[in-house]
């Protein structure tokens, strides 16, 4: 019977233009047939299953591949992180953000993401590193010494595997994006494939750029750019700015200080109770089921709350912890000793080596002619517009068109800055996670991206506004200070 259904895969393969050397017999052992609860009629093919990374450590990494639904053999190989750090890409990426489905309140049941970016690209996503997600190691201390180097080697070590798995997307346009702390996991894994790249005419991992959205880019920078946005928002006390100022600013964002951490824990407290990814939307809580339908009218057309739901990543850890999903996506074979969560506490507080800056690596990149692209919600006070803003400026690229504003669908659908070899990107009314608060206008940039392409200028005019500002321009002349550094004194 599996070699009947070897067979008749082949035949289907040259109807659809395939080819007979597609799929291996080894891509059928990872074959997703169909998920529980998936909605009807998916025309596009999905596989999932464990690389090992560390034969002697026992480490292997979970992937899921979701293939497009036309022409899967052209169009390019997109691998996506996420961060965290100890975060799984299978709970955040692929099932509240860019992946083929979304996940129903029942935490069983599957239904259709319109912005998938599968329908632009072939997306692999990535638990990583070991114990995070599906990811797993036989050697129990890995999970306590995870950290950038560890990392980044695995995922090289993933993808070679991986390769000589999938060899139809050997030479293929290859690019890699992620969000969060994977603004360390992206630059860092794109260097060690360009380092291993040189010298060779034709490689197997066809490396082409990279993009990173709301990313930890260099701490000095993203420190000033976080402290500036809660202050200019309100969410902290004048007191409380400079007291961070003071004693964070030259330090590791991932290591702080004791009297760091002690400033943090003030400035939580005086935030409130608020989503700090997304500081204009409702937290997950008993009535946020019942908020939801009042924001589908017109509050939720201006701020996308009907297409958000701020409980989503609760459903994830229901739905992949069923034994029935983990049997279709051939994940837990090996009966990991604890559940499936998005992120995995020990690997979070146990993380090791995080260089300070990722600017240095940036710099290698563009030098080598290769793509970035940094885009950035602007509603995310945890790594907030202000801190990419002020990380990409200190590279001193020169500029080729000034910030301006990109159009969506007739309205402004953030701001753009192109930079020679860099693009930065905001992306109005976003959280911390851009394609679940803005799947539409993360599309728009994903395609942009790839065609590499400016976002379009916007058509809205200004002309009435400034019309109206005209008319009550105040008497006196107002000074705005030089730089917001300064303030409070």
């Amino acid at each position: 019977m599996k070699h009947l259904e070897f067979y008749v895969v082949l035949l289907l393969s040259i109807f659809v233009g395939i080819g007979l050397a597609y799929p291996t017999e080894d891509q059928l052992k990872d074959r997703i047939i169909k998920l529980p609860g998936q909605p009807e009629n998916v025309l596009f093919s999905q596989y999932s299953g464990y690389v090992t990374v560390n034969e002697e450590a026992g480490r292997a990494l979970f992937y899921w591949l979701v293939e497009t639904e036309e022409d899967s053999t052209s169009k390019p190989l997109v691998l996506w992180f996420n961060g965290g750090p100890g975060c799984s890409s299978i709970a955040y990426g692929a099932a509240e953000e860019i992946g083929p489905f979304r996940i129903n309140p029942d935490g069983k049941s599957l239904y259709s993401n319109p912005y998938a970016w599968n329908k632009l690209a072939n997306i692999l996503f990535l638990d990583s590193p070991a114990g995070v997600g599906f990811s797993y190691s036989n050697t129990t201390s890995d999970l306590y010494t995870a950290g950038d180097q560890k990392t980044a080697e695995d995922a090289y070590t993933f993808l070679v595997n991986w390769l000589e798995r999938f060899p139809q997307y050997k030479h293929r346009d290859f690019y890699i994006a992620g969000e969060s702390y994977a603004g360390h996991y992206v630059p860092q894994l794109s260097q060690v494939i360009y380092r291993k790249n040189k010298g060779i005419e034709n490689p197997d991992i066809n490396f082409k750029g990279f993009m990173v959205g709301n990313a930890v880019i260099d701490d000095y920078h993203d420190y000033i750019g976080t402290f500036e946005y809660w202050w200019v928002n309100g969410l902290i006390s004048d007191d409380t700015y400079k007291l961070l100022r003071i004693v964070c600013e030259f330090d590791s964002s991932q290591h702080p200080p004791d009297k760091c951490v002690e400033a943090f824990e003030i400035a939580t407290a005086e935030q409130g109770n608020i989503d700090p990814y997304s500081i204009y939307t409702p937290v997950c809580n008993a009535t946020a089921a019942t908020l939801k339908p009042r924001l589908r009218g017109r509050l939720g057309r201006l701020y996308g709350a009907y297409e958000y739901d701020p409980c989503t990543s609760t459903y994830a850890e229901v739905y992949f912890n069923l034994p029935e999903v983990q049997k279709a996506l051939h994940a837990n074979v090996t009966g990991i000793p604890y559940s499936f969560a998005g992120c995995n506490d020990i690997v979070v507080n146990n993380w090791g080596d995080s260089p300070l800056s990722m600017l240095p690596i940036y710099q290698e990149i563009l030098d080598a002619g290769l793509r970035i692209w940094v885009y950035s919600g602007d509603t995310d006070s945890v790594v907030p517009v202000t801190a990419s803003r002020y990380s990409i400026a200190s590279l001193n690229l020169p500029t080729i068109i000034n910030w301006y504003p990109w159009n969506d669908n007739g309205e402004v659908g953030g701001w753009s800055q192109v930079y020679k070899g860099l693009t930065l990107v905001a992306v109005r009314g976003a959280g911390h996670e851009v394609p679940l608060f803005r799947p539409r206008q993360a599309f728009t940039l994903f395609k942009s991206f790839l065609e590499n392409k400016n976002l379009p200028f916007s058509t809205v005019t200004t002309q009435p506004l400034n019309h109206r500002l005209r008319s009550v321009r105040p008497k006196r002349k107002i000074t705005m200070p030089s730089s917001m550094h300064h303030f409070p004194s």
